[in-house]
């Protein structure tokens, strides 16, 4: 059982709003399909990023922040409606590839609290796993019953699922190769005890959920809560890396505890 995350910065020019990378998604695409008729065994469950869709419209309206006014409620549906155009192009290509996928958008079954999801479907994913489907999520906005709105990242998503949904690797794919050190070379693992000495450059200043940071958070939380469960952040960025991956490469960062 695969988790795997297309970041939003691999999958859009996060400079420019709204603009998918549309030949990279093709090619992700592909490797997937080519990936599951090398190793047909493998189940999967897909997430991905809301890039310059999501983050630009949810930095606008401060949807991240929560919402109470009319023009507050103007941003939420600007944010879903950005996030589903990408969610579109996505399905799409996963689609046009071959591969057996339907969509589950947070927006439609989540609830958080205070920023924090509390709440999501995980039945529809379940039957879609049973069924040899591939269950795609996505970052989305979705109610918040404190704030009004919130900002749920697939990363949040994916830490909600796993509480069920028990997979034996958590595969996180963007623009970097991997988590750099202090002197700029990519570590090869990290643990919690290296994570104070990081040193994460502030280059993501769009990204409402938090930038690489919150990521590798997520990525070691995700490490302690389910030991054994390889986690890993790399790219996908070069021809054939999400594939090599997805059959077993260690490429990129190894997140252990």
């Amino acid at each position: 059982m695969i988790f795997l995350k297309l970041g939003g910065s691999l999958i859009t020019e996060k400079s420019q709003t709204e603009t998918a990378r549309l030949e990279v998604i093709d090619r992700l695409a592909a490797e997937i399909y080519d990936a599951r008729r090398e190793n047909p065994d493998f189940a999967l469950l897909l997430g991905h990023g809301s890039g310059s869709f999501g983050h630009h419209a949810a930095a606008k309206f401060g949807t991240h922040h929560g919402a109470s006014t009319s023009e507050d409620w103007k941003g939420v549906v600007a944010v879903w409606k950005a996030a589903n155009k990408l969610h579109r192009f996505v399905m799409d290509s996963l689609l046009a590839a071959g591969l057996p996928v339907i969509s589950f958008p947070p927006s439609a079954s989540a609830l958080a609290h205070d920023g924090e999801l509390i709440s999501l479907a995980i039945q529809p994913f379940q039957q879609a796993l049973s069924k040899s489907l591939i269950p795609v999520t996505h970052g989305d906005v979705v109610f918040d019953v404190t704030r009004g709105a919130a900002i749920a990242s697939t990363e949040a998503l994916f830490s909600y699922l796993t509480e069920t949904i028990k997979p034996n690797r958590i595969l996180l794919a963007g623009l970097t190769p991997g988590v750099y050190d202090r002197s700029g070379e990519i570590l090869s693992s990290i643990t919690q005890a290296d994570f104070d000495e990081l040193a994460f450059a502030d280059d993501e200043l769009l990204d409402v959920t938090g930038g690489m940071k919150t990521k590798v958070k997520y990525a070691l939380a995700f490490s302690k809560q389910l030991p054994g469960t390889e986690v890993r952040i790399f790219s996908g960025e070069a021809p054939g890396q999400l594939q090599e991956v997805l059959l077993g490469s260690p490429n990129g960062t190894l997140i252990t505890q």
